[in-house]
């Protein structure tokens, strides 16, 4: 028997996390675009057909749209999806006002800030929830020493004793013993690189981490590492203010650098690509947090949101990470690459992208077991 929130409150927390999320990302563009002079003509909630808004009085038109995955602001000028630097016979008509005012218009180094603002907006928004919660919390800063070894555990057969100070797993550092389980559950049955202090010396040794799986009160089961070992007594302590953006940043890095390893664990093969989820999967979980208290639903937010900076950087045509690929070319070769080859990226990183959407969803599908259901139907 597991807990379940029903379809409206899944529905509704879903809205509440990706809705603001998108507005915080668009708005780093916009605000961007408006630092540099660049008029924003439209700034949407959602693609399709708009289902309320107003424009405002720089004639910024502020919608909401039907289908809410995703959303995006339109400069003046912003005439293509290359959104590229070639003057168009249509740029060339403007008035030099009006054209000034156009996102063609600007230096390269001014779009390349416009296109990175949204992802930064995400980190920012991060950085600002994590920097509450260490300053209403604490850090938890227990010493990384081992209390305790479990034996038939990947410590124990490792040759790990009680007393051993961890300094590094898989080339990572280990300031806090907090750092261990981090760096260890993405880490499911892979032999990792340990760097252990006893008795005033170093020594490195190789350790085959275990598997643990876990089933939350909801009925999601999670394959994690586990390396089997304890810590001291927990140390807690008060963040002095102006410490709190250092770690703030520090965790958002922490978050992005497991992202970047479970994306090479996929790529590499180690982590299967059925654990790869999709919008689906994002609104049931939403649901499942919203059903825990609004604390547990902030942090979620914050790592959907620390995920969507991430994902939009890498380097795909579409993304933004596309973009500022293609502004990097043309800062190197002192041009912008040719309209043909980037409307042929384009299009590419449209199919690209189509396809992933269509894959994680149909991994979201057999998570809730729809094709088993199906396959049992037609049987």
């Amino acid at each position: 028997m597991t807990d379940s929130p029903g379809i409206l409150l899944t529905v509704a927390a879903f809205l509440l996390v990706i809705g603001p999320l998108i507005f915080i990302h668009e708005l780093g563009h916009y605000f961007a675009g408006r630092a540099f002079g660049v008029k924003a003509e439209t700034f949407s909630i959602g693609f399709g057909r708009e289902l309320f808004g107003w424009t405002d009085r720089r004639g910024t038109r502020w919608r909401v749209a039907l289908l809410p995955l995703g959303g995006y602001v339109r400069f003046a000028g912003d005439m293509n999806p290359a959104s590229a630097h070639t003057p168009t016979a249509e740029w060339l008509r403007m008035p030099a006002d009006e054209r000034n005012r156009t996102f063609q218009a600007k230096p390269l180094w001014q779009r390349f800030i416009i296109v990175a603002a949204g992802p930064l907006t995400n980190f920012l928004f991060a950085i600002v929830v994590f920097m509450a919660v260490f300053a209403m919390n604490g850090q938890a800063r227990t010493p990384a020493v081992i209390a305790l070894v479990e034996p038939g555990t990947a410590a124990a057969t490792a040759g790990l004793q009680p007393g051993d100070r961890i300094s590094a797993i898989a080339g990572q550092s280990v300031d806090r013993f907090e750092d261990i389980p981090r760096i260890i559950s993405i880490r499911p049955d892979e032999t990792v690189k340990l760097d252990v202090w006893r008795d005033g010396a170093l020594r490195q040794v190789d350790a085959r981490i275990g598997v643990r799986l876990e089933r939350d009160r909801f009925g999601n089961e999670y394959r994690l590492g586990r390396l089997g070992v304890g810590p001291g007594s927990p140390v807690w302590v008060e963040v002095p203010f102006w410490q709190l953006p250092g770690l703030a940043v520090s965790q958002t890095f922490d978050v992005v650098r497991m992202m970047v390893d479970t994306l090479g664990q996929v790529i590499t093969g180690r982590r299967s690509v059925q654990e790869l989820g999709g919008p689906l999967k994002i609104a049931q979980i939403s649901g499942q947090q919203a059903t825990l208290g609004w604390f547990d639903f902030i942090l979620f937010m914050t790592m959907i949101s620390i995920n969507l900076g991430f994902i939009n950087l890498l380097p795909i045509p579409l993304l933004d990470g596309g973009h500022l690929l293609f502004y990097t070319i043309e800062g190197i070769g002192r041009r912008p690459l040719n309209p043909a080859v980037q409307e042929w990226a384009f299009r590419t990183g449209l199919a690209v992208l189509l396809a992933f959407m269509l894959f994680v969803t149909a991994n979201d599908l057999a998570s809730f077991g729809v094709w088993q259901r199906l396959a049992g139907l037609i049987g």
